[in-house]
């Protein structure tokens, strides 16, 4: 439950992770700050645009006015030439410094420019659009032909009949006022970049008060789930992280006191229960050799039952109490001088016998050579029984059995790797990681507590070593035993 319980911590604390919280982060505020930022720079850019423009228009409007209109036509009407009348215009105009005047007859010819030059007869569609506009003006923003940008209005001289007489066109040179709104356009644009880094670096000291909280929790509920609950989470925020943090370390500590209790109740219920085994299997026994001639045949095989049930349930106390050890990290080994080789043909021995009466074939190949390993040999014995009794369990009656040994290197040191393979039922892809977990189970159908592999495991990481294991569902499995030696005699080196 436990296990179980921190697994699922663990699986949800994978999801928060750096990566995770910075790009929900950046798409839900940086995104919208950055789109907010874009929608400002583009008004404010349009109306920094507007208002130059309108500034500059204003200029340019009060040379073609309404009341410079009316003059012309007056001076017309009473007689005066459209050329007289445009000197004596320019002459009084004010704005020759800032604008160019034009005085344009009907037919589109420049009569009079402001700047003393004579003008050739050119494009000009505010002069076209204002003679056809009903409020007789139009506007004109564009290159002319000797490439500078400018603003034209241009205002229709009308008589009073409404005949057309000509047009004023006030012009200004505008490349300068772009000039002046792109360098706005750009304080403006460096200004939003300046607050969004500094937005960003803010903010990045906010996310890394989330972060590194649940970086902490993530790594303690992994050492949690793994078993280790000894671990505590500090306690760094006085918030919701914080509030977590207790309510995990609150957790890890009812369910290392609910552990503790049950491995206690294990071992005592292990012990309890060995005693009154030894001496059901000892009578049982007893009563089975020494009674042949003087029992019935019933009872002969009644009797068989109760030895072998007690051998059974003899071998289940014993797992857990191994399960009991592994769990408070009390199993220790009894080391000493061990021929690994040694123990493997000795454990075979006894298995090859069982394998044969139960109708498999046990093949092997074992090198008759000394691999001496500092190692506990009754330990290693039930390692090797541990994984031949699976291979028996999980194959079918008439099924091969295979044992390979041989002697392997990695890096520069020996080893030697025991190879145990079956034609059984195998493993799925999805049970295989997990067979050496404690009470874990591929297999309903098939006796067994769930413990031994674990155990297995355990007893080989002791010594140093590893335990692989390979599997095809419905094809067979193949477990590796690979165990460290100190010494490897060769056969050239082997005087037997």
């Amino acid at each position: 439950m436990a296990k179980e319980f921190f697994d699922n911590i663990v699986e949800k604390l994978k999801t928060i992770h750096i990566e995770g919280i910075t790009k929900r982060w950046l798409i839900n505020i940086i995104g919208v700050i950055a789109a907010l930022f874009l929608l400002t720079f583009i008004i404010a850019s349009v109306g920094i645009k507007s208002y130059y423009y309108n500034s500059v228009e204003d200029i340019v409007k009060s040379g073609a006015s309404d009341s410079a209109v009316s003059y012309f036509t007056n001076n017309i009407e009473s007689g005066n030439s459209l050329e007289s009348s445009a000197a004596d215009f320019i002459n009084s105009y004010s704005y020759k410094n800032r604008t160019t005047l034009w005085i344009i007859d009907d037919g589109g010819n420049v009569v009079l420019s402001s700047s003393g030059f004579r003008v050739e007869k050119q494009k000009m569609p505010d002069f076209n659009e204002a003679l056809e506009n009903e409020d007789s003006t139009a506007r004109f923003i564009g290159k002319i032909e000797s490439g500078e940008k400018i603003m034209a209005v241009t205002r229709a001289i009308k008589s009073s009949s409404g005949k057309e007489i000509g047009a004023i066109r006030v012009m200004t040179n505008i490349d300068r006022v772009d000039a002046q709104i792109r360098t706005l356009r750009f304080i403006l644009f460096l200004l939003m970049v300046v607050v969004m880094v500094i937005i960003v670096f803010s903010n990045q000291f906010f996310i890394r008060s989330i972060i590194i909280p649940v970086q902490e929790v993530k790594k303690a509920t992994k050492l949690i789930a793994d078993g280790n609950l000894d671990v505590r989470i500090e306690k760094q925020y006085d918030d919701e992280i914080g509030d977590l943090a207790d309510s995990i370390n609150t957790m890890a500590t009812e369910i290392s006191a609910a552990d503790k209790m049950k491995n206690d109740f294990i071992s005592t219920i292990s012990h309890e229960l060995r005693t009154p085994l030894t001496s059901i299997k000892g009578w049982g026994e007893t009563l089975t050799l020494g009674n042949k001639d003087n029992v019935d045949e019933l009872t002969q095989k009644g009797l068989k039952v109760i030895v072998n049930e007690a051998s059974r349930l003899e071998g289940f106390v014993e797992e857990l109490l191994d399960f009991s050890r592994l769990q408070s990290g009390r199993m220790q080994l009894r080391l000493t001088k061990t021929d690994i080789l040694a123990e493997l043909e000795e454990t075979l021995f006894t298995f090859r016998e069982r394998a044969v009466r139960e109708g498999y074939e046990v093949r092997t190949s074992v090198p008759d050579i000394p691999s001496v390993s500092n190692a506990d040999p009754n330990r290693l014995k039930q390692v090797f029984m541990n994984i031949l009794d699976n291979a028996l369990k999980y194959s079918r009656p008439g099924s091969k059995i295979f044992v390979k040994a041989e002697f392997i290197v990695e890096d520069e040191k020996d080893f030697v790797q025991i190879a145990v393979a079956d034609q059984g039922c195998g493993i799925s892809k999805e049970d295989l990681p997990h067979v050496t977990e404690k009470f874990y189970k591929a297999n309903m159908s098939i006796r067994g507590s769930g413990i031994g592999l674990a155990v297995t495991n355990e007893i080989v990481n002791l010594h140093g070593g590893r335990l692989d294991i390979d599997s095809i569902e419905n094809k067979g499995t193949l477990v590796r035993i690979i165990l460290p030696v100190q010494e490897v005699v060769k056969p050239n080196d082997y005087r037997g």
